[in-house]
């Protein structure tokens, strides 16, 4: 195989691009277990002057993720992320005004690896999100998993992220006055093992508690398809019914999360690491779906707005994909 080395006279701009992606991705693969880590060693060194008022304090705060958060305009307006941004580069796109004294729950889609639109949309203050919402804050819910690692978790709250339960989705949605936004990745953990490059699959099929939610909280669904997330990494072929796959979705189920095995770029050569590739994403936000609130849905109820939901999905990709480069013949496929 032949290495494909990049040139030594990159640009500067560049360069602090790549560094923004490479934190990014080191974050999400090595800081919890890092913050783990630096626990235990303070715990096995008896430093009990630093490791028991946090943990004191964690015991009083460990309902934060799921009460709104703990946001700071500050990190998410750090030039770390502007470089993050432009590296691939990411665009968020407005088909439909909002009205800012409702509350809304936005079904993102694909998951991708490691969901590299959401996070730039959605949770820091370089994207289009203010300009084009403006009056709304939007909250990014994650697995429940990464606020149970000590330290990781004020890292990750400073981004706007919160947890992704009911409670905590409930929360966002029963603030008065409107203009909050819940982000969900409704594809999952699951969605990400089929996040390969020129895939559609969606894992929303038996996905409806967001729909259940959204009818007790009268809370309007909008679909959201980023085009170009699939593309950011390529993963080793797991089709259904390998071992590969069957090991994955074990591991899922006994963890929570999934583990991808990912690779794309390096940092000095385009043929092998775990950079994302450069390839632009566009988030493309659709038409929201009015939702009459309704104290205790019934099953039919949810089933309804559930089938049109994935109508208003299939649509908003339908008519997009030319605009960013899908073929005609590709198409969703719900699972």
């Amino acid at each position: 195989m032949k290495v494909e080395f990049a040139p030594l006279n990159i640009p500067l701009v560049r360069r602090l691009q790549t560094a923004a992606v490479l934190q990014w991705v080191l974050s999400f693969l090595l800081l919890a277990q890092v913050c783990v880590g630096v626990i235990v060693i303070l715990i096995v060194y008896n430093y009990w002057f630093l490791y028991v008022p946090y943990m004191t304090w964690l015991y009083f705060d460990w309902s934060t993720p799921e009460q709104g958060g703990r946001r700071s305009n500050w990190v998410r307006s750090w030039t770390v992320w502007r470089y993050f941004k432009d590296y691939f580069p990411i665009h968020l796109i407005k088909t439909c005004n909002l009205d800012p004294t409702h509350n809304y729950i936005f079904g993102f889609h694909p998951h991708g690896v490691l969901v590299a639109g959401a996070f730039g949309n959605f949770c820091t203050n370089y994207s289009d999100f203010e300009e084009l919402f403006p009056g709304f804050t939007a909250y990014l819910h994650v697995l429940p998993f990464w606020f149970r690692c000590p330290l990781f978790r004020e890292y990750l709250m400073t981004s706007g992220s919160v947890s992704v339960s009911k409670k905590s989705v409930s929360h966002v949605l029963s603030k008065e006055g409107g203009g909050n936004i819940s982000v969900i990745v409704l594809g999952g953990a699951e969605e990400s093992l089929d996040a390969h490059p020129g895939k559609f699959t969606l894992f929303i099929r038996q996905r409806k508690g967001f729909v259940k939610i959204a009818l007790t909280h009268g809370a309007s669904l909008v679909p959201v398809f980023s085009f170009g997330e699939n593309e950011l990494f390529k993963q080793v072929n797991n089709p259904e019914g390998s071992w590969l796959r069957t090991v994955q979705e074990k591991l899922q189920k006994i963890m929570g999360f999934a583990l991808p095995l990912f690779h794309a770029r390096g940092i000095f050569q385009y043929n092998f690491g775990l950079m994302p590739y450069r390839k632009p994403i566009h988030t493309v936000v659709g038409r929201p779906i009015p939702v009459h609130q309704t104290l205790d849905p019934s099953a039919e109820q949810i089933e309804a707005l559930h089938q049109t939901y994935l109508e208003e999905l299939r649509e908003l990709f339908e008519a997009h994909k030319r605009e960013y480069g899908v073929p005609e013949h590709e198409t969703l496929i719900f699972k």
